[in-house]
């Protein structure tokens, strides 16, 4: 179901387009060997998963040269899906599951992405410095600013400060009163119409 992509994002490159329709194959084939997405959503991967990564560039068009940190990326998300649409940007992926990284490594060589780089790291030991940080629900967001806040330049390159995007679901009223006067959070529906993203779906960004 590439077409759920090319619906949003009509501007993609014949390239591009190309990369985002290998991920279903490469994803099968992974997911016989490491269960990276559960075996029941496999048949919904553009939705629930490539779509899904992509809220984050109906948020933002990262300039050339910009540095994302992908903390927690599990099997590549929302990575992968945004190393494709950003292609001069750099993405380094992170994820304390050292199988998990051998996916992300493999399915970033499949696709021909120059732009990834993914370690098998806790977030706790990276170092390095990014312009902004992208997750895909891996804890709860006062717990990931403690380990991440290190890690977000204040040199800032792009339309919107350096900061943090998270894609999150449910009532999240809690987890983001200690940041009630800058958090924005945004709907999925606002960005793509199909029922699942009515589903409490929200992408989270916290600037620095």
């Amino acid at each position: 179901m590439i077409e759920i992509i090319t619906k949003y994002f009509p501007e993609l490159s014949k390239n591009q387009v190309g990369q985002f329709k290998k991920l279903q194959s490469l994803y099968e084939d992974w997911n016989q060997k490491i269960n990276v997405i559960s075996r029941k959503d496999i048949d919904n991967l553009y939705e629930h998963h490539v779509l899904h990564s992509l809220a984050i560039a109906k948020a933002i068009r990262f300039k050339a040269g910009t540095t994302i940190l992908d903390f927690g990326c599990g099997g590549g998300f929302p990575g992968i899906p945004l190393a494709i649409m950003f292609p001069e940007c750099h993405f380094r992926m992170i994820d304390g599951t050292g199988k998990k990284i051998k996916v992300v490594n493999a399915v970033a060589e499949a696709c021909g992405l120059k732009n990834v780089d993914a370690q098998h790291l806790r977030g706790e030991d990276e170092k390095g410095k990014y312009d902004f940080i992208v997750s895909r629900a891996v804890m709860p967001l006062p717990d990931m600013m403690k380990i991440v806040r290190k890690n977000i330049s204040n040199k800032h390159q792009n339309a919107l400060p350096n900061g943090v995007f998270c894609l999150k679901g449910g009532d999240l009223t809690e987890e983001l009163k200690p940041y009630a006067n800058v958090v924005e959070e945004i709907p999925l529906d606002t960005f793509f119409d199909e029922d699942w993203f009515k589903e409490e779906k929200k992408l989270i960004y916290l600037p620095l």
